[in-house]
């Protein structure tokens, strides 16, 4: 699995950068020709916005799949997704990665336009929006900055950032983002059920659960274990090998199939654990 942005290559892209005032850097935007060269799982460690430029892909999160084209912009929301190969060698995007510092800066700077009664936080990942003749100007003349030599980028990208956010919530006709966003600036936290339900087949360490979930690893983990009564690894590693029970009776996938599934790197490993949870082999529950 991709995790993204910190595992992208730098000769796969250009990129532009906002040195924050605590001296940390986020990558804001990068331009790139193809954002995945073929299927990949990639895990969204920020926020991100995908501005399509030119050709077309497919995107697909837990519950969503969405086939965009030119003009189409994409708000993920940070978690796993799936990205299709290109549909055509021509695919040029843009894509914006958003920490929630900068969000939440954001929200509090511009208080009032999230102030009318907003709709409850939508269960898709993806949020899709058209493009507009203004969006399309902005993008235009966000370009020239890639290479640009000008000692004030960063004040310059910073109020580009702005901009971008302003730009969406413009396209945001349903309030979506509108609500997406108070909530990232409430600091509310993801419900550990769907969290889990969402990701517990996928391979993620305890501390992109924790970011996911809008919590501390050790807030994290105290939750978990309050609401749970057991500890996050063995939930998962139970819940993995109920899945596994359930495809071994259920469908035609062998035991290395399904223990790769899962998650188990080792089938070794794999049929020792099942056999502790269930006493027999899984090729005997075939």
């Amino acid at each position: 699995m991709l995790r993204v942005p910190s595992s992208i290559q730098p000769d796969q892209f250009q990129s532009l950068s906002i040195r924050r005032t605590d001296e940390s850097e986020m990558t804001f935007v990068a331009y790139r020709s193809d954002v995945y060269p073929e299927r990949n799982e990639v895990f969204f460690e920020e926020h991100a916005v995908i501005v399509v430029l030119e050709g077309e892909k497919k995107f697909s999160s837990p519950t969503q799949e969405l086939h965009v084209r030119k003009g189409d912009i994409l708000f993920f929301q940070r978690g796993c997704y799936s990205m299709n190969e290109s549909i055509d060698s021509s695919y040029r995007s843009l894509v914006f990665f958003v920490n929630e510092k900068l969000l939440k800066e954001f929200v509090s700077q511009h208080l009032t336009l999230f102030q009318p009664s907003l709709t409850s936080l939508p269960t898709d990942l993806i949020l899709s929006f058209s493009s507009s003749p203004t969006f399309t100007t902005f993008i235009d003349s966000l370009l020239p900055y890639f290479g640009a030599k000008t000692p004030f980028l960063n004040e310059l990208l910073r109020l580009k950032f702005q901009e971008l956010l302003l730009h969406l919530l413009e396209l945001d006709s349903t309030k979506q983002l509108r609500s997406i966003l108070l909530h990232i600036y409430q600091g509310q936290k993801t419900d550990l059920n769907y969290l889990m339900s969402t990701y517990f087949l996928k391979p993620l360490s305890m501390n992109e659960l924790a970011k996911l979930s809008g919590r501390s690893l050790s807030a994290f983990k105290r939750d978990f274990e309050d609401h749970f009564h057991t500890s996050p690894g063995h939930w998962i590693r139970k819940k993995r090998l109920e899945h596994a029970h359930f495809l071994l009776r259920n469908t035609h996938q062998n035991v290395s199939e399904v223990s790769m599934e899962i998650g188990y790197e080792s089938v070794s490993h794999f049929i020792k654990a099942y056999k502790q949870q269930y006493g027999f082999t899984p090729k005997q529950a075939a």
